[in-house]
């Protein structure tokens, strides 16, 4: 986990000095048209989304999996086998389409590919070892990332998407730190082109979205342990 995260580290450090020496080739110019501004309003609901999945994810796997010790098929695996990278994988896409230009999806894609499903690829040769065949049948009929549409409109959403606020609470520091990032870097942007009618019209609609999110969180609450 320590090297994980040390390496996760490194990364966004070389990413934020290429975005701080090279603004101008990744940064989307300000546009004000309806396909900007629904691009955006999408980026915005992904990342709340990534933020929820990987949320949930993370929180039913610390109280359900015995410290590592059970298989958890539950949940937001019963749908999935890497629920949070999936959550990852949301956000990413979400801030490529409020702040970089579309092409910058592409190299998103070949980074979460060479980071995220090689990774998932090396974890689950460790679970197989651990869990045999009962890992194996995991497997056979859950996919490995993208869950199946069937499935999840199949299932009540508190069932594969539960949230108690003592998980939330433990990640508030960090979705804070993402969103306001995310709001005041778009922005500045839209305040230095286009003016405050602009940007107060942008700021509504991601306010709206957000409580739109809190309101699904307190939807899919459950009970403490």
């Amino acid at each position: 986990m320590k090297v994980r995260l040390k390496t996760n580290g490194v990364l966004v450090f070389i990413a934020t000095m290429i975005l701080l020496f090279l603004p101008k080739v990744f940064f989307r110019s300000a546009l004000v048209d309806w396909q900007d501004d629904f691009a955006k309003a999408i980026g915005m609901v992904l990342i709340l989304m990534g933020f929820l999945w990987r949320l949930s994810a993370r929180g039913y796997k610390a109280e359900h999996s015995n410290q590592g010790i059970s298989l958890i098929t539950t949940g937001p695996y019963s749908i999935q086998r890497h629920p949070m990278y999936f959550g990852i994988a949301l956000i990413g896409v979400g801030v490529v389409l409020i702040l970089f230009n579309y092409w910058a999806l592409a190299l998103f894609l070949l980074f979460f590919i060479g980071r995220y499903i090689v990774l998932s690829f090396q974890e689950e040769k460790k679970l197989i070892l651990q869990f045999g065949d009962g890992y194996n049948n995991y497997m056979k009929s859950t996919p490995i990332l993208l869950p199946s549409a069937k499935t999840v409109f199949a299932r009540e959403l508190k069932e594969i998407l539960p949230m108690r606020a003592s998980w939330f609470k433990k990640e508030i520091g960090s979705f804070l730190f993402t969103v306001i990032g995310i709001l005041i870097i778009e922005s500045w942007g839209d305040v230095r082109s286009e003016g405050l009618k602009t940007f107060i019209w942008e700021l509504t609609t991601f306010m709206l979205i957000l409580i739109l999110f809190f309101w699904l969180v307190n939807y899919l609450r459950v009970r403490e342990a």
